[in-house]
């Protein structure tokens, strides 16, 4: 299985409220977009979050937070979310909520 289905639903449950939300399989797992601007997703291991390079040092200094690189070089303005990040209600709505304002300030697609 290339993503965890329980990492998905803590996910899913995060953004349920917020109208515009669609989800897509992309990057071998599962992501959540917001009027088809990327938001966050999960893979094997963990999970990510499009935050914005203007974001992404906040992100960055929340525990469990790393750059997200899945070809050795990091993805800017992206970052990866351990298990035990997506696991923690207060920091993993800590970081969608970097990833929604960041969605939010995009046009839609």
């Amino acid at each position: 299985m290339p993503y965890d289905e329980g990492h998905a639903t803590l996910m899913r449950e995060e953004l349920v409220d917020i109208e515009g939300i669609t989800e897509k399989k992309m990057f071998g797992g599962l992501c959540f977009l917001l009027h088809g601007n990327m938001v966050c997703g999960v893979h094997k291991g963990g999970g990510m979050a499009r935050v914005g390079k203007s974001r992404e040092a906040e992100a960055l200094a929340i525990d469990g937070v790393d750059p997200l690189s899945f070809t050795g070089r990091p993805m800017g303005g992206m970052v990866d979310i351990s298990e035990d990040l997506l696991a923690d209600d207060d920091r993993r709505a800590e970081v969608i909520a970097l990833a929604l304002t960041n969605a939010r300030s995009l046009p839609p697609k």
